[in-house]
């Protein structure tokens, strides 16, 4: 079971959605009345234009951003918030980590950038949405970066804000982001960039306006040449389709020089030492594709002319290779649309030329599952096929298979950490911080939530509060208090220190648990939680909770904390006393079970001293003399 990584529906097509596509408009009308010569001898197979050669890399000139949030979706699938510069916000980019990441922890790995479609989104990229990206480069010993977001920005730096958008994206992949990825994420500087449609037009003019920063470039039904008679305006009304842009803030009116600059076709020369390759079909009814009814003609008539457009100037780009004897690998399919299943078949094809160039095996080395291990990885179907051998952990072996691990130790036994949870174990620390699982992953009762046991905690996962692990003092009063079934629910939040106080804290469903060596765990929920909040947490005059909440009279709950209590009913609200001459008062009446009731305020100054309401009376203290009324 894999969790904490749901999918939205599959798309149609580069775009998705059942929107107009301007460009795909303009495509039809400049290019179906010569269709029918694309798809008989200019349809050529798989062809090879040369060998590829090679370029060394080049470094990163530029200082990096910040990493402002990191999140582990898997054990080897994290979601990184980047603070950019150029960019002036946090941008997400998730990676899809290496093979070998677990079992050589101190090997480093090449790069392999996958950009994605003009209709990017923002909160996941295409290629782990809409393709099996995920579990192909599950035994690829490569780190796989996945940029989010950049809708219609083809990846470059703007010349202009617009729509909200500060787009700065060739800065940001070229100079930002890679030494994150080399001081933080174990990375080489040997990449390679694959990209479908308009990230198929970014891959090629990112490498050749980078030079020797990619090894490798691979362009999936891209637009190769961009300032040809009538592609900057028909560019311009797709980028006005796809999210309102405005092609003039991206590189100026057409006249402008920053067109050129950006056009794969016009700086062609630049790629000589890059490992190329180029696809698209022909526009036609392919295998993936729902026949219309009409020969050739399939329902897919945006992507029918998308392709053909990408068709037209891919081949073009070509030919210009080709006089300037520039190595390529093509392949022109003889039919098929501007769509995901094509893209999917063309990057299981391009890799074997991707990894000769970014200089890994093609294949997974040789593994099968051993020992204890074995029984664990027959009986659990879901795992996958293993991706490496068996490697030692902290009290331990553990073996990576394509959607999880496996960990065996003599006293824990053999059992499998996947999806969410195996994100959240290699965020808390793995076996070195929670042991090895004692447990295999277990559907609660209530149908919501799933955990994984550990010899030094548990991770609890929903799909409304994810992945969390919980440890010690504080897991300890939270089974007391009946796991999830109890007052506090699900852990919402990962256990932290206190900011200025010596202590811990951990999110629940429904409030929070604190402990300190003083004080013990105790929970606060609810609305004393609320008015905890009010008062400044752990950080106000309260202080730690000193216990969990207690019911009183008339179904009220309080909470003692270091330097006074929150009394709460359903008749007063939630209200604190502190300790004192105005506590003391109360108490002698008998606290909330006396003639004063509830408290109704919390106190406040009066002149010459201070004083608190109460249901039916008031506490008044002048010169340090408490007087009931």
């Amino acid at each position: 079971m894999r969790l904490g990584l749901e999918r939205p529906g599959r798309r149609g097509g580069a775009s998705g959605g059942r929107r107009k596509r301007a460009l795909s408009v303009a495509a039809a009308a400049l290019v179906l009345p010569i269709a029918a010569g694309l798809t008989s001898a200019g349809a050529a197979g798989a062809q090879s234009l040369g060998t590829p050669g090679s370029t060394d890399t080049v470094e990163s000139q530029s200082g990096p951003g910040m990493i402002e949030r990191v999140d582990w979706l898997t054990d080897r699938r994290v979601a990184l918030w980047i603070n950019s510069p150029s960019m002036g916000v946090p941008i997400q980019v998730q990676m899809l980590l290496a093979r070998d990441w677990n079992a050589q922890p101190d090997a480093t790995f090449p790069v392999v950038y996958m950009l994605d479609g003009m209709r990017a989104r923002d909160d996941e990229n295409g290629w782990t949405l809409e393709t099996d990206a995920e579990s192909f480069f599950a035994d690829k010993n490569v780190n796989v970066v996945l940029p989010i977001g950049g809708q219609s920005s083809f990846y470059s730096d703007w010349i202009d804000q617009n729509n909200g958008q500060n787009y700065m994206w060739e800065t940001f992949l070229t100079k930002e982001l890679p030494p994150i990825l080399e001081n933080d994420f174990r990375s080489t500087q040997t990449r390679g960039v694959v990209g479908l449609s308009m990230g198929g037009t970014s891959a090629m003019m990112l490498a050749a306006r980078n030079p020797g920063f990619f090894q490798f470039a691979g362009s999936l039904s891209g637009i190769l040449t961009t300032t040809t008679l009538g592609m900057p305006q028909a560019i311009a009304l797709a980028m006005a389709d796809a999210g309102g842009f405005d092609a003039d803030a991206m590189w100026g009116s057409p006249r402008n020089d920053a067109w050129e600059a950006h056009d794969p076709y016009l700086l062609a020369d630049e790629l000589e030492g890059v490992s190329l390759y180029i696809s698209s079909g022909s526009g036609t009814t392919g295998q993936y594709d729902q026949p219309s009814g009409i020969p050739g003609i399939s329902t897919n008539y945006a992507g029918m002319g998308l392709e053909i457009l990408s068709r037209l100037t891919s081949q073009t780009f070509i030919t210009k290779l080709r006089k300037l004897d520039i190595p390529a690998t093509v392949n022109f399919r003889p039919s098929g649309t501007h769509s995901w299943p094509y893209w999917e078949f063309e990057l299981h094809q391009l890799w074997p030329q991707l990894a000769g160039a970014i200089g890994v095996e093609a294949d997974k080395p040789g593994c099968g599952p051993g020992g204890a291990i074995a029984p664990v990885a027959d009986g659990n179907s879901w795992i996958g096929d293993c991706v490496t051998g068996e490697y030692q952990v902290a009290g331990g072996v553990a073996q990576d298979y394509r959607f999880g691990r496996i960990f065996y130790g003599g006293d824990s036994g053999a059992h499998a950490v996947a999806g969410g949870i195996g994100g959240e174990y290699q965020n808390a620390g793995g076996p070195s911080v929670l042991g090895l699982p004692t447990t295999g992953e277990i559907a609660l009762a209530d149908g919501r939530g799933r955990l994984n046991h550990f010899q030094k905690g548990s991770i609890y996962w929903t799909p409304q509060t994810g992945a969390n692990a919980v440890s010690g003092p504080i897991r300890d009063e939270w089974a007391a208090q009946g796991w999830e079934n109890g007052p506090l629910g699900y852990p919402a939040a990962e256990q932290v220190k206190t900011a200025k106080m010596d202590g811990l804290v951990q999110g629940f469903d429904i409030g929070a648990m604190y402990w300190t060596r003083d004080t013990g765990a105790n929970a606060v929920l609810g609305l004393i939680m609320g008015k905890y909040a009010e008062m400044g947490f752990e950080n106000g005059w309260l202080g730690f909770p000193q216990t969990s909440e207690v019911p009183i009279k008339d179904n009220g709950r309080f909470n003692r904390f270091q330097n006074g209590n929150i009394y709460w009913s359903p008749a007063s609200g939630a209200w604190a006393v502190q300790n004192g001459p105005i506590f003391d008062a109360w108490a002698s009446e008998g606290y909330e079970n006396g003639r004063l009731g509830y408290p109704i305020s919390d106190q406040f100054d009066i002149p010459g001293g201070v004083q608190q309401n109460f249901q039916f009376g008031v506490i008044t203290i002048r010169d340090g003399v408490p007087s009931i009324d």
